[in-house]
């Protein structure tokens, strides 16, 4: 391969033998070189890792590398002067290298054409999405952006050179932007702070805010009208606000007691969880990929919407393959309509004894038990599918081995589209909790006789009635009937109405 000068800098400090492997390797996609102690270095790229020769890496080799380095900071990485490339340390008890991730940085410009109007409008934004997404590299753009076709004073706090890069004079990948290096992580609120006071900024950057302090500093940045753009642990806006360090970056979150009527007004518990203040960022961005991203206009509103069980939309945006910017907005499942449970999979019986035992498949356990605890479900959550009553899955996930075999067994089985609140608790609503005004044995025995009656159709193929029940129980059961894909119509009137369940 041939690689460009930045990257040529990155193997200049690799041992001769890992750079000749590489020149097989297209170096445009390459992502970073892996080398452990004992082990065969391995070239990471988007969608393979390949092992660079058969010898396994020597400790003479991993000095060679970290000979020619900056020094490392406290969070064990360091640079090569004037790049943006990154090298992390794995160290053993004595504080020897034994490991060393060798991670290219580019400047890629263009890369905010989907966010160009967020960030021309002066409002702070907050951008989420997990690790090598291209947080930083937006960050960077941004940056540059703000600076040279914005003309805004900006500052970029750059705690680990990631931003910048490496060495006193920074990257011109961030443009005119300045830039404040912070000497150890623990600092970086105030420089955040010191930022502000000394150098008049209009625009702040800053990457991975992750700490109480931090979030101060974010907050105390925006009330002086400064711009702030940055990034924080955590891939969506629901996970934030579940993330007691973080959530006062969206507002906050505190427990509020409704009175008796205010409660029968909303329709929810007499305790319900409330925003506390006004959001730090305005606007939140979740980055699916590096060519799309879900956009919260207004955070107060979206973290409103969370906090009510509902789905929280938002704005999808996508770079096609052309360049072009696809807006469309999110879809939402407003929380009157039907509960998703899934067709041909029952309720847990009704007849359990003790707690409910729930396994989260390919879904965030945290956001379970907070669905289970507003529901003030009598249940508790297991690591083991097998060990569960009732398996709470990602539809997408629904057909792993695991999740077949717990069904094969006779394990509940119920799914969800997304990785949401407000899906969870309209499922598990529907499954446990009993309509207003019915109480749980008059539920209990609809049920038994519903489950009794589908099981008789779908043997015998014959309509079987009913017994009279009360509207909001007749819907229960008629949700149950659905699910099996049968047919039931009421008959009679009134308080003699019921159910006839007829095959479908």
């Amino acid at each position: 391969m041939n690689p460009p000068d930045d990257l040529a800098l990155l193997l200049a400090v690799l041992p001769e033998r890992l750079r000749r492997a590489l020149r097989r390797q297209p170096a445009e996609e390459l992502v970073e070189v892996v080398m452990d102690l004992g082990r065969v270095a391995q070239a990471r790229f988007p969608a393979s890792v390949v092992p660079l020769g058969r010898d396994p890496i020597r400790r003479e080799e991993l000095d060679h590398v970290v000979s020619q380095l900056g020094a490392f900071s406290d969070d064990n990485r360091a640079g090569i002067e004037r790049t943006l490339h990154r090298i992390s340390a794995i160290r053993n008890r004595q504080g020897e290298v034994v490991g060393l991730t060798l991670r290219v940085g580019r400047a890629i410009f263009g890369t905010i054409d989907a966010l160009r109007d967020l960030v021309e409008s002066g409002l702070n934004i907050l951008l989420l999405g997990r690790p090598g997404v291209g947080k930083t590299t937006k960050l960077r753009e941004l940056a540059r952006v703000l600076a040279d076709e914005g003309g805004k004073r900006v500052m970029i706090v750059d705690t680990s050179n990631e931003i910048g890069g490496d060495g006193d004079i920074p990257h011109p990948g961030i443009g005119g932007a300045r830039r404040m290096q912070v000497p150890e992580s623990e600092s970086q609120h105030a420089v955040m702070i010191e930022a502000v006071e000394n150098h008049m900024p209009e625009a702040i950057i800053v990457d991975e805010i992750g700490t109480e302090q931090e979030a101060a500093a974010a907050r105390t940045i925006a009330e002086r009208g400064v711009q702030l753009v940055g990034t924080a642990h955590g891939n969506t806006l629901e996970n934030l606000v579940m993330n007691p360090t973080l959530s006062d970056l969206v507002g906050g979150v505190h427990t509020v007691t409704l009175s008796d009527e205010e409660a029968r007004r909303r329709g929810t518990p007499k305790t319900v969880n409330e925003r506390k203040a006004p959001p730090t960022f305005d606007i939140v961005v979740e980055m699916v990929s590096r060519d799309e991203v879900v956009v919260h206009r207004e955070t107060a509103a979206a973290v409103d919407r969370i906090l009510a069980g509902v789905d929280v939309g938002g704005e999808r945006r996508r770079v096609t393959e052309d360049g072009e910017v696809e807006v469309e907005e999110v879809e939402v499942e407003e929380a009157a309509e039907e509960p998703l449970a899934q067709p041909g999979r029952g309720p847990v019986p009704t007849g359990h004894k003790g707690p409910i035992r729930i396994h989260a498949y390919a879904l965030s356990p945290d956001l379970v038990a907070r669905v289970l605890r507003d529901l003030r479900l009598d249940s508790k959550l297991v690591e083991r599918p097998e060990n569960a009553d009732l398996i709470l899955a990602l539809k997408a996930r629904s057909n792993d081995g695991r999740i077949r075999r717990a069904a094969e067994k006779g394990i509940q089985v119920q799914t969800v589209k997304r990785n949401s609140t407000s899906q969870m608790r309209r499922l598990l609503q529907s499954l446990f909790v009993p309509p207003e005004g019915v109480d749980e044995e008059e539920v209990r025995e609809a049920v038994q006789e519903v489950e009794h009656a589908i099981k008789r159709v779908m043997s015998e193929g014959v309509a079987v009635p009913l017994a009279p029940r009360r509207p909001a129980v007749r819907k229960l059961q008629h949700r149950m009937v659905v699910r099996y894909h049968l047919d039931a119509e009421s008959i009679g009137s009134e308080p003699s109405r019921h159910l006839v369940i007829h095959p479908g």
